[in-house]
């Protein structure tokens, strides 16, 4: 009778006439939920299914779950939910929005959206930028900074039991053998058992709240121009109770899956930027990897329902079976930096290599100009007073750059450092960061042409940077002597730098890119 009245309420909200529409109803079909389109409406309805990590078997469990979604995506897409509707059967026998006969299933009415903003068709489309990206870690670090704290075990014991719900997902499906998944799972436990300590020392720091849950690139939109977080998870506090950077993992792992190695590091790079989250880059590595495990065994389900695509979810799902393994190996620390006069690309070099060196979703950067505007208090777009670049500012800064990059080498993660390092002591400095905790060390100084700097640093719009016409020329003025780091030509596209810089970063010999000590 529960699958009868499923159904039953399936075809009622397929019906038109439901809405008093005339046009056929679009379906978008998940493995937990189905989403009916008309007019300028979405219903979704939740699939009368029994998982191990999800219980929408009976109609007020589904019911349930509607109204929490409701009420925790509300807070994060402001406009977009519109409340529950119950769908009950009235004394004719037939179906009906909120009448007063007994509720036989339950939906959630939303505005309907262009389907062309869901971030993943934009990345589909080739339509994700730099800013938009930005955009979206600035708003999911807001959305983590008032999310409630949970103290309900500790970190590590958190991450067991996602390994747990993801053990027994695989267990229900037939796409990976026995014996490959017995692997896989002892593979994983080793890598928890490595960051027991530190996912411990988080949990304790108040780093476990209640978060989205399910933050992949479907799972953002634009709305009313503003990226937004919409279907998180409600049906398990488990789930979603977690660490707020295995939260940001499930983004950064499906920009990478998907090809946008870029993406994610800037991603990562802009959060990080705004939470000051540095000892947990070194988790980031087996966090993508967890989330690749529970696409890979979400994905193997739906090949168990029958779906009419299994050999293309079988395809999926090893894709993701696969990358997770790819995630954890182990990838020694490098420190890059990057030097040059202003206009000399240092930034745009940076964020081109950084998804290249170490381990996903790339290197930590360490800028010198948004350190600067976070000392002095301001977004990193904000232009500074003439007198927060005084000698003794500046020096303050590259102390701090040397530092943090310190902070993360030590626990195991990359970075590349951004600055213009004209001062042999802040060379030596940045060196001895890598050089202290024997960790291979690439410098590399970009030259260009005095005129391509000028013009380069006149057309500039927006970033960081405060360089000027002024300050470039004072730079060139005081003809600092010229670093011994790897010459790199900056006159040519930067696009060509890059790869050159990828080229020498690969070396297993950095020892030849030192300045001599």
């Amino acid at each position: 009778m529960i699958v009868d009245d499923q159904q039953a309420a399936a075809a009622f909200l397929l019906d038109p006439a439901s809405y008093g529409a005339i046009r056929p109803i679009e379906v978008i079909e998940t493995h937990i939920s189905r989403i009916f389109l008309t007019g300028e409406r979405a219903y979704k309805m939740k699939r009368a299914v029994k998982l191990p990590y999800v219980d929408f078997s009976a109609p007020a469990l589904r019911l349930a779950a509607c109204e929490k979604e409701v009420e925790l995506n509300s807070k994060t897409a402001p406009g977009l939910y519109l409340g529950v509707r119950r769908i009950t059967r009235e004394a004719s026998g037939k179906l009906a929005f909120d009448g007063k006969g007994q509720m036989v299933d339950a939906a959630i009415e939303m505005v309907r959206f262009d389907q062309s903003k869901l971030l993943d068709r934009m990345a589909t489309a080739g339509e994700l930028t730099p800013a938009l990206m930005s955009a979206v870690a600035r708003m999911i670090v807001g959305f983590h900074r008032a999310a409630p704290t949970v103290h309900n075990g500790s970190g590590s014991s958190n991450l067991a039991g996602v390994l747990d719900i993801n053990e027994a997902g695989f267990a229900t499906s037939h796409v990976f053998t026995k014996a490959e998944i017995k692997t896989f799972a002892e593979i994983f436990r080793t890598a928890l058992a490595r960051h027991s300590e530190l996912l411990d020392r988080r949990e304790v720091a108040g780093k476990i709240r209640r978060c989205h849950g399910d933050l992949h690139l479907r799972n953002i939109c634009l709305f009313d121009g503003e990226p937004r977080l919409f279907d998180c998870i409600e049906f398990n506090d488990q789930i979603a109770s977690i660490d707020v950077l295995y939260d940001l993992a499930f983004l950064l792992m499906d920009l990478w899956h998907r090809g946008f190695p870029q993406f994610a590091n800037l991603a990562m790079n802009r959060y990080l930027d705004e939470a000051d989250d540095e000892d947990g880059v070194i988790l980031l590595p087996f966090f993508l990897a967890v989330r690749a495990a529970v696409r890979a065994h979400v994905t193997a389900t739906q090949v168990e329902e029958g779906s009419g695509e299994s050999d293309k979810l079988i395809a999926e799902a090893r894709s993701y079976f696969d990358l997770a393994k790819t995630f954890l190996q182990e990838t020694p620390p490098r420190l890059v930096a990057i030097g040059g006069l202003s206009g000399s690309g240092k930034t745009t070099v940076a964020e081109a290599l950084a998804a290249h060196i170490g381990a996903p979703p790339g290197a930590r950067i360490v800028e010198s100009d948004r350190i600067r505007k976070a000392m002095h208090g301001v977004p990193a777009e904000t232009r500074l007073p003439d007198k927060a670049y005084r000698p003794e500012v500046s020096d303050r800064v590259y102390r701090e750059m040397a530092w943090r990059a310190g902070l993360i080498l030590s626990e195991g993660g990359s970075v590349v450092a951004d600055a213009v390092f004209d001062r042999p002591a802040d060379r030596e400095r940045i060196e001895k960061a890598a050089r202290s905790r024997a960790i291979g060390f690439y410098g590399f100084w970009l030259e260009a042409d005095p005129l391509v700097l000028w013009q380069r640093v006149s057309e500039r719009k927006g970033g960081p940077s405060d360089a000027t016409i002024d300050i470039l020329s004072r730079q060139l003025q005081r003809n600092a002597p010229q670093s011994n780091w790897q010459k790199i030509n900056a006159d040519r596209k930067l696009a060509d730098a890059v790869a050159e810089l990828r080229r020498f970063s690969q070396n297993d010999a950095p020892e030849t890119l030192r300045t001599a000590s």
